[in-house]
Protein backbone atom coordinates (compact mmCIF):
# COMPACT_ATOMS: atom_id res chain seq x y z
CA UNK A 1 0.00 0.00 0.00
CA UNK A 2 0.91 3.64 -0.79
CA UNK A 3 2.36 5.73 1.70
CA UNK A 4 -0.50 8.10 0.85
CA UNK A 5 -3.19 5.23 0.68
CA UNK A 6 -1.96 4.57 4.21
CA UNK A 7 -2.35 8.06 5.34
CA UNK A 8 -5.98 8.04 3.79
CA UNK A 9 -7.25 5.21 5.07
CA UNK A 10 -7.47 6.93 8.48
CA UNK A 11 -9.48 9.60 6.87
CA UNK A 12 -11.95 7.19 5.85
CA UNK A 13 -12.40 5.70 8.79
CA UNK A 14 -12.75 8.96 10.60
CA UNK A 15 -15.58 9.24 7.89
CA UNK A 16 -16.91 5.73 8.55
CA UNK A 17 -17.23 6.83 12.15
CA UNK A 18 -18.56 10.46 11.96
CA UNK A 19 -20.44 10.47 8.85
CA UNK A 20 -21.25 14.53 9.83
CA UNK A 21 -17.99 15.56 9.17
CA UNK A 22 -17.84 14.22 5.42
CA UNK A 23 -18.74 18.19 4.47
CA UNK A 24 -15.08 18.87 5.82
CA UNK A 25 -13.05 16.00 4.20
CA UNK A 26 -11.25 18.26 1.81
CA UNK A 27 -10.42 20.40 4.27
CA UNK A 28 -9.29 17.83 6.95
CA UNK A 29 -7.00 16.09 4.10
CA UNK A 30 -5.57 19.73 3.36
CA UNK A 31 -4.80 20.53 6.68
CA UNK A 32 -2.95 16.59 6.67
CA UNK A 33 -0.63 17.65 3.90
CA UNK A 34 0.16 21.66 5.12
CA UNK A 35 1.31 19.98 8.62
CA UNK A 36 3.13 16.75 6.28
CA UNK A 37 4.90 19.13 4.16
CA UNK A 38 5.94 21.86 7.24
CA UNK A 39 7.42 18.60 9.07
CA UNK A 40 9.30 17.23 5.97
CA UNK A 41 11.09 20.82 5.66
CA UNK A 42 11.81 20.27 9.38
CA UNK A 43 9.25 23.10 10.49
CA UNK A 44 7.06 22.61 13.68
CA UNK A 45 3.38 23.64 14.90
CA UNK A 46 2.06 25.88 17.30
CA UNK A 47 -1.01 25.24 18.65
CA UNK A 48 -3.35 27.90 20.48
CA UNK A 49 -7.12 27.20 22.09
CA UNK A 50 -8.53 28.79 25.45
CA UNK A 51 -10.33 26.52 27.64
CA UNK A 52 -11.15 22.96 26.31
CA UNK A 53 -9.24 24.00 23.24
CA UNK A 54 -6.34 24.35 25.41
CA UNK A 55 -6.64 20.63 26.74
CA UNK A 56 -7.04 19.90 23.49
CA UNK A 57 -4.01 21.58 22.35
CA UNK A 58 -2.09 20.38 25.01
CA UNK A 59 -3.60 16.82 24.26
CA UNK A 60 -2.15 16.94 20.18
CA UNK A 61 1.17 17.60 21.34
CA UNK A 62 0.87 14.72 23.35
CA UNK A 63 0.21 12.75 20.11
CA UNK A 64 2.92 14.01 18.24
CA UNK A 65 6.02 14.13 20.41
CA UNK A 66 5.95 10.35 21.28
CA UNK A 67 4.70 7.70 20.12
CA UNK A 68 0.89 7.44 19.52
CA UNK A 69 0.31 4.05 17.31
CA UNK A 70 3.34 2.95 15.79
CA UNK A 71 7.02 2.80 16.94
CA UNK A 72 9.60 5.73 16.49
CA UNK A 73 12.65 3.87 16.58
CA UNK A 74 15.47 6.59 16.79
CA UNK A 75 17.73 6.96 13.72
CA UNK A 76 20.67 4.67 13.96
CA UNK A 77 22.89 7.65 14.26
CA UNK A 78 21.86 9.67 16.92
CA UNK A 79 21.80 6.61 19.22
CA UNK A 80 25.23 5.89 18.27
CA UNK A 81 26.41 9.63 19.17
CA UNK A 82 24.30 8.69 22.53
CA UNK A 83 26.39 5.72 23.39
CA UNK A 84 29.61 7.37 22.79
CA UNK A 85 28.27 10.52 24.64
CA UNK A 86 27.53 8.24 27.58
CA UNK A 87 28.68 4.38 28.01
CA UNK A 88 26.79 4.45 31.24
CA UNK A 89 23.52 6.60 30.18
CA UNK A 90 23.14 6.31 26.35
CA UNK A 91 22.28 2.55 26.11
CA UNK A 92 18.37 3.72 28.32
CA UNK A 93 18.01 6.74 26.11
CA UNK A 94 18.55 4.46 22.87
CA UNK A 95 15.66 1.94 24.42
CA UNK A 96 13.42 4.97 25.72
CA UNK A 97 13.75 8.42 23.34
CA UNK A 98 11.19 7.86 20.05
CA UNK A 99 11.67 10.03 17.39
CA UNK A 100 9.28 13.28 17.51
CA UNK A 101 6.99 15.91 15.37
CA UNK A 102 7.99 18.68 16.95
CA UNK A 103 4.87 20.72 18.66
CA UNK A 104 3.79 23.23 21.48
CA UNK A 105 0.79 24.44 22.75
CA UNK A 106 1.18 27.67 23.65
CA UNK A 107 -1.08 27.73 26.97
CA UNK A 108 1.62 26.09 28.95
CA UNK A 109 4.01 28.49 29.63
CA UNK A 110 2.48 30.26 32.85
CA UNK A 111 5.51 33.02 34.41
CA UNK A 112 5.76 34.02 30.64
CA UNK A 113 2.12 34.37 30.29
CA UNK A 114 1.45 35.72 33.32
CA UNK A 115 4.40 38.08 33.09
CA UNK A 116 3.08 39.38 29.52
CA UNK A 117 -0.37 39.59 30.17
CA UNK A 118 0.33 41.70 33.40
CA UNK A 119 3.38 44.03 31.67
CA UNK A 120 1.93 43.92 27.77
CA UNK A 121 -1.58 42.96 27.08
CA UNK A 122 -3.03 39.81 27.74
CA UNK A 123 -5.21 39.30 24.67
CA UNK A 124 -1.83 39.08 22.97
CA UNK A 125 0.41 36.38 25.13
CA UNK A 126 -0.29 33.62 21.87
CA UNK A 127 0.58 36.41 19.52
CA UNK A 128 3.84 37.12 21.23
CA UNK A 129 5.04 33.37 21.20
CA UNK A 130 3.73 33.04 17.86
CA UNK A 131 6.09 36.16 17.17
CA UNK A 132 8.89 34.09 19.61
CA UNK A 133 8.81 30.64 18.40
CA UNK A 134 7.22 30.94 14.63
CA UNK A 135 9.29 30.61 11.84
CA UNK A 136 8.31 31.10 8.16
CA UNK A 137 6.86 27.83 7.11
CA UNK A 138 5.71 26.81 10.45
CA UNK A 139 2.66 25.84 11.18
CA UNK A 140 -0.17 27.60 13.54
CA UNK A 141 -3.14 25.51 14.61
CA UNK A 142 -5.90 27.67 15.72
CA UNK A 143 -8.31 26.30 17.76
CA UNK A 144 -11.36 28.57 18.64
CA UNK A 145 -15.22 27.11 18.24
CA UNK A 146 -16.69 30.36 18.19
CA UNK A 147 -13.91 31.61 15.53
CA UNK A 148 -14.25 35.00 17.45
CA UNK A 149 -11.31 34.59 20.43
CA UNK A 150 -9.50 37.85 20.34
CA UNK A 151 -6.13 36.12 21.36
CA UNK A 152 -6.58 33.72 18.37
CA UNK A 153 -7.38 35.95 16.13
CA UNK A 154 -4.08 38.02 16.78
CA UNK A 155 -1.88 34.76 17.06
CA UNK A 156 -3.23 34.22 13.46
CA UNK A 157 -2.46 37.59 12.22
CA UNK A 158 1.11 37.45 13.59
CA UNK A 159 1.27 34.01 12.43
CA UNK A 160 0.66 34.95 8.47
CA UNK A 161 2.98 38.10 8.84
CA UNK A 162 5.74 35.90 9.74
CA UNK A 163 5.34 33.63 6.94
CA UNK A 164 3.55 30.79 8.27
CA UNK A 165 0.81 28.47 7.49
CA UNK A 166 -2.67 28.80 9.62
CA UNK A 167 -4.67 25.96 9.92
CA UNK A 168 -8.01 26.98 11.51
CA UNK A 169 -10.25 24.37 13.46
CA UNK A 170 -13.73 25.62 14.48
CA UNK A 171 -17.63 25.32 14.07
CA UNK A 172 -19.68 25.82 11.41
CA UNK A 173 -20.64 29.69 11.97
CA UNK A 174 -19.29 32.08 9.91
CA UNK A 175 -16.30 33.79 11.95
CA UNK A 176 -13.57 36.46 11.57
CA UNK A 177 -10.76 33.28 12.35
CA UNK A 178 -12.00 31.53 8.74
CA UNK A 179 -10.36 34.14 6.33
CA UNK A 180 -7.02 34.37 8.51
CA UNK A 181 -6.67 30.51 7.33
CA UNK A 182 -4.98 28.43 4.66
CA UNK A 183 -7.10 25.63 5.81
CA UNK A 184 -10.25 25.59 8.17
CA UNK A 185 -11.97 22.68 9.17
CA UNK A 186 -15.42 23.78 10.71
CA UNK A 187 -17.39 21.27 12.27
CA UNK A 188 -21.00 21.45 11.50
CA UNK A 189 -22.29 22.11 14.25
CA UNK A 190 -23.37 25.34 16.64
CA UNK A 191 -23.50 24.55 19.87
CA UNK A 192 -19.61 24.81 21.73
CA UNK A 193 -19.73 21.24 23.60
CA UNK A 194 -21.02 19.58 20.23
CA UNK A 195 -17.93 21.47 18.14
CA UNK A 196 -15.71 20.29 20.94
CA UNK A 197 -16.61 16.67 20.33
CA UNK A 198 -16.38 16.35 16.64
CA UNK A 199 -12.92 18.32 17.27
CA UNK A 200 -11.63 15.59 18.92
CA UNK A 201 -11.45 12.84 16.14
CA UNK A 202 -10.94 15.79 13.79
CA UNK A 203 -7.43 16.02 15.73
CA UNK A 204 -6.74 12.28 16.61
CA UNK A 205 -7.62 11.80 12.93
CA UNK A 206 -4.65 13.86 11.45
CA UNK A 207 -2.27 12.91 14.37
CA UNK A 208 -2.58 9.37 12.74
CA UNK A 209 -2.34 10.35 9.02
CA UNK A 210 0.95 12.51 10.31
CA UNK A 211 2.39 9.10 12.07
CA UNK A 212 1.49 6.91 9.03
CA UNK A 213 3.49 9.44 6.78
CA UNK A 214 6.70 9.80 9.07
CA UNK A 215 6.67 6.35 10.97
CA UNK A 216 5.25 3.61 8.56
CA UNK A 217 8.29 1.19 9.22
Amino acid sequence: MKQTDRAEKHLDLLLQRYPILTVQKEEIRKAYQVMAATYEAGGKLLIAGNGGSAADAEHIVGELMKRFKKPRKLDAALAERLLQESPELGPELVQNLQKALPAIALDGHLALSTAYANDCAPLMCFAQQVNGYGKAGDVLLAISTSGKSKNILYASVTARAIGMKVIGLTGAADSPLIPLCDVCIRAPLLETYQIQELHLPIYHCLCLMLEEHFFCE
